[in-house]
């Protein structure tokens, strides 16, 4: 079943990008900005949050500042596919995996972690992730820098 495309008029979109910019941006500053009201801002919220569009706000903490200087990516190839929701379990209790996708292609899992040196991606990858039952072998990719950081365009 195909998903209904949802349309945004240009109100919605003025809001969203100054939430997305920052979602502390006080609500009342772009209702004056728009020329409507704080109440009407926050029910077109709601109603975009009913929608499906926004899943929330989040405060972003860079690992940087806590030491974590090293962005890898590992591909997980699985023993057998009946295997990946108990990988997936397991790496979910792996605090510095941050990021995780079931993929097509070589691997059954693209992981995304962030550790603190070369000595912690090796323990990360030698007593965590490689002893996951089902988990045969792993592929891993360090992150050297990012360019891109964004969200989709309105």
């Amino acid at each position: 079943m195909k998903e209904k495309e949802l349309h945004i008029d240009g109100i919605d979109k003025v809001i969203l990008k100054h939430l997305m910019n920052d979602a502390r941006t006080p609500i009342l500053g772009i209702a004056r900005e728009i020329g409507i009201s704080g109440a009407a801002i926050h029910q077109r919220l709601r109603k975009l949050e009913a929608s499906g569009l926004i899943s929330g706000s989040k405060l972003i903490v860079n690992p940087k500042v806590l030491g974590y200087n090293i962005v890898a990516f590992i591909g997980v190839y699985l023993d057998a596919a009946s295997k990946y929701s108990s990988a997936l379990k397991r790496l979910k209790e792996i605090p510095e995996v941050v990021e995780s996708h079931y993929t097509t292609g070589n691997w059954a899992i693209l992981v995304k972690i962030v550790c603190k040196n070369n000595e912690h991606l090796l323990k990360l990858l030698n007593q965590d992730i490689q002893l996951i039952k089902g988990v045969a072998r792993t592929e891993t990719f360090i992150s050297l820098d990012q360019q891109i950081n964004r969200q989709i365009k309105l």
